[in-house]
């Protein structure tokens, strides 16, 4: 088969031949049709992760849209949405034409949202959702802020912050197209971020009208510190990344005074149920205009090009590779 195959951490994966992934007991075998490059290849590929050095040869790819080729447990052509481990540990994933999978990392797909979009929402999109609804535990009317707001998570987590019944949406994002790609997703206001951490502070306040009650966190830094100083009485930090840094400075006087808290979310500590019901139930609100992204489709031919894109931060969207 043809696939996007790592052969030295730190480099970009290369198009070319690779073995098929056999089917065995309680694994699935997907024909790809769509498959993102996201933050956590690059991470898993460089070498450099606390999940160690990947074991190369192999093919990257965390996640991925298809139809299932080979199973005991789904039927053959189930459209499908599908997650890996590959880079986290030994196999490969789903940049090639065909990827095997274990049975409960496979969620079937009723929805009519194209396979492309699936694939740029995917594990993005569960995380906003699950951020806001499970681990913020939002509640009607409440005023959040996003910050990243252009990013795949920021966008996702402005509509499903909507979706989730908010009363106000504010969105931070960095350069003017990533704050138009905010306000495209739904923001009610979109604030530019700054490094003054007062004047960002000042400026997000301002936005909100008042008091934050749950900050949607998927860079840190600066901006995550300007966030909790308008933090309300109650407020809560989900934070979910680190793409601005891994620091960032929070006032005692102002958590203690407010009642206010710094939460971490990660996916890994998701069931496998709650991934599928939460994609589920994101797809639904996709399908009816609640949530979107901005995402761009390369073949996968091109896998290098992509590779190297979003590496230096060149490509401003998500990139979804079509096998």
């Amino acid at each position: 088969m043809r696939a996007a195959v790592l052969h030295t951490p730190g480099e970009p994966p290369t198009f070319g031949d690779h073995p098929e992934p056999p089917v065995g007991d309680g694994r699935t075998r997907v024909r790809v049709s769509a498959a993102p490059v996201v933050p956590l290849d690059l991470l898993c590929a460089s070498g450099t992760s606390y999940f160690g050095v990947p074991r190369t040869p192999y093919v990257p790819g965390v996640q991925g849209v298809g139809v299932v080729d080979a199973s005991g447990s789904y039927a053959a052509g189930q459209r499908v949405w599908f997650a890996t481990s590959a880079g986290m540990a030994a196999g490969d994933g789903s940049l090639a034409e065909l990827c095997a999978v274990a049975d409960e990392d496979v969620v079937p797909l009723d929805s009519d949202v194209p396979d492309a979009t699936v694939a740029a929402l995917g594990l993005s999109a569960v995380a906003a959702w699950m951020a806001l609804s499970w681990r913020s535990g939002l509640r009607v009317g409440e005023v959040v802020v996003v910050l990243g707001g252009g990013g795949a998570v920021g966008q996702t987590g402005i509509g499903a912050a909507k979706a989730l019944g908010a009363g106000r949406v504010i969105a931070v994002a960095r350069s003017e197209a990533a704050r138009e790609r905010a306000a495209r997703a739904g923001a009610d206001v979109v604030v530019p971020l700054v490094d003054d951490v007062a004047t960002l502070a000042g400026a997000i306040g301002e936005a909100a009208g008042g008091p934050v009650d749950v900050v949607l966190d998927p860079v840190f830094g600066v901006a995550a510190t300007a966030a909790s100083r308008v933090l309300g009485t109650g407020g809560r930090i989900v934070n979910l990344g680190g793409a601005a840094g891994d620091e960032a400075v929070f006032s005692s006087a102002v958590l203690r005074s407010r009642s206010a808290e710094v939460r971490g979310y990660t996916n890994n500590s998701l069931s496998a149920e709650q991934r599928a019901q939460a994609l589920t139930e994101v797809l639904r609100h996709v399908a009816a205009g609640h949530i979107s992204l901005s995402y761009e489709t390369l073949p996968l031919g091109e896998v290098r090009e992509a590779w190297l894109r979003q590496s230096s931060g060149a490509s401003p969207q998500r990139m979804v590779m079509l096998p």
